[in-house]
């Protein structure tokens, strides 16, 4: 195994195997064939055509058409199409920072394929024996990746919140850090990937902090998507992710950009160049 291959687990696309998503004339994301099959008896809000597939042009306003997929989205979760509902509006947008297109629930996002966004904050801690991270263990019943490890705070990026606003809310729910510490977290970058996932297309853009953690401090998970957490020293999570599966797969990116940024990994490396393109390959 090598860190690469966490890389090309991100890398899992084929467009030729997927019709594009429509909404009014953004192309904003890409269904299955067999999805769309799905989509196709609900003629008032989808137009199913064997190119693609697009929302009524009749649902001109954010609100009516919210409302219009929600309900076919919650038709199809009654029948099981959809799972692991949670109730959370993610945005639809053509683009970071254009307004909102219309908003869908977040269980439904990788089955269009749409870009979704989300947080995801390196704890660190110096101390005498070195630069150590925080490490979370995700609970068992996530629907996605339970049990893995993750980043001491990661979230995705719901619908009426900033990116700040939300890092300060994920690390309150998920690991206890006061408003005030969670503050001074310094924004290092983006990820970006698009992959094949069993729950659909992840299209995903990850912000990424770091985040100075005082060695007293101890995380407390508050919203039960945590098990518990482990502070272990870098060079032992490096070799986590590089030798084994045990982190979600596209946490295995933040810390491998970490790695890059603080020399870790190095040019000398020879997957040095491609590691650094995977993590903006989409």
């Amino acid at each position: 195994m090598s860190f690469l291959d966490r890389i090309r687990v991100c890398q899992v696309f084929d467009p030729g195997a997927y019709l594009p998503f429509f909404v009014g004339e953004a192309a904003v994301g890409h269904v299955r064939p067999a999805f769309a099959e799905r989509l196709q008896p609900f003629r008032d809000v989808f137009e199913v055509a064997p190119d693609a597939v697009r929302l009524s042009p009749a649902l001109a306003a954010v609100a009516a058409r919210t409302q219009a997929v929600h309900g076919v989205l919650r038709h199809l979760a009654d029948e099981g199409v959809i799972t692991g509902w949670r109730d959370e509006p993610y945005p639809i947008k053509r683009d970071h920072s254009a307004p909102d297109l219309l908003t869908i629930e977040r269980a439904a996002v990788p089955l269009f394929g749409i870009r979704a966004c989300g947080v995801h904050v390196n704890g660190l801690v110096h101390g005498p024996d070195g630069l150590s991270m925080w490490i979370g263990r995700r609970s068992l019943d996530k629907p996605v990746a339970p049990g893995k490890f993750d980043q001491i705070v990661a979230g995705g990026q719901p619908a009426g919140l900033g990116v700040r606003e939300n890092l300060l809310k994920e690390a309150d729910e998920e690991a206890s850090i006061p408003a005030a510490l969670a503050a001074t977290a310094q924004p290092v970058g983006a990820i970006t990937y698009r992959t094949e996932r069993p729950e659909g297309l992840r299209n995903d853009v990850l912000f990424v902090f770091d985040l100075e953690l005082p060695p007293a401090f101890e995380p407390t998970n508050r919203d039960g998507e945590i098990i518990d957490f482990a502070l272990r020293p870098i060079d032992e999570v490096a070799a986590r992710v590089r030798d084994t599966d045990d982190f979600k797969f596209n946490c295995s990116l933040v810390i491998i950009d970490f790695l890059i940024r603080y020399g870790y990994i190095g040019p000398d490396d020879p997957d040095y160049l491609d590691l650094c393109r995977g993590l903006r390959s989409a």
